[in-house]
């Protein structure tokens, strides 16, 4: 039996070893030797830290919503102008290689989420926090009169949401689009919904306001 001190670090283990068999293998009739099979530890250990598969399933989940929505809370929240935080959370919410684990696990989620009650409660989750990211920016540009809305505020959240994962889908599924144009074509979107010129952190862009 693990110490208590490494149960934390077995755990979290387990969890990227389930993201490389769902990501290789996929979700359907996921197994516990499966999961070994990526990891250092054998599948006794897996099976006993997880009896239940599906509650590894949702630690996978929580681990892409630190990434999908703590890590992006922290990077949208950085500066003052509504205009920057909005192209760096768009920024974030694009893959920039097909290699990318978590994208191809999320790929997977979006697919069993048609079928299985499970997997669609977790994508709605995730869907519904990554909404309210985008909400509180563009609340914000509103309040400080930078952003002219072109719709309502949870309209436009909900459609910038919706083209991430659909761009997401066909860029890791092989459509002839890299990250820098998928993130042009949201920010184009994005500055219509807006009435207003986004500004990006990684270059000199000028303000048109």
């Amino acid at each position: 039996m693990a110490r208590p001190k490494n149960q934390t670090n077995r755990r979290a283990e387990m969890v990227q070893a389930a993201k490389q068999a769902i990501a290789e293998r996929g979700l359907t009739g996921l197994r516990t030797i499966d999961v070994a099979a990526y990891s250092e530890l054998g599948a006794g250990s897996v099976a006993y830290y997880y009896p239940d598969l599906s509650e590894l399933v949702r630690e996978v989940h929580q681990n892409a919503v630190s990434r999908f929505y703590w890590n992006r809370q922290q990077q949208s929240s950085e500066g003052d102008d509504p205009r920057v935080k909005l192209t760096s959370m768009i920024r974030s919410g694009i893959p920039v290689s097909r290699e990318d684990i978590d994208f191809q696990v999320l790929g997977e989620l979006h697919t069993h989420a048609y079928r299985d009650r499970f997997h669609a409660e977790l994508m709605a989750e995730l869907f519904r926090l990554e909404v309210s990211l985008y909400h509180s920016i563009l609340s914000e540009g509103v309040e400080s009169e930078v952003f002219a809305m072109a719709v309502p505020v949870e309209t436009a959240a909900k459609n910038l949401v919706a083209l991430e994962d659909a761009y997401a889908l066909h860029f890791m599924g092989g459509t002839p689009l890299d990250a820098e144009a998928i993130y042009e074509l949201i920010v184009a979107n994005a500055e219509a919904l807006t009435g207003c010129r986004l500004l990006d952190s990684s270059t000199e862009r000028q303000s048109l306001r």
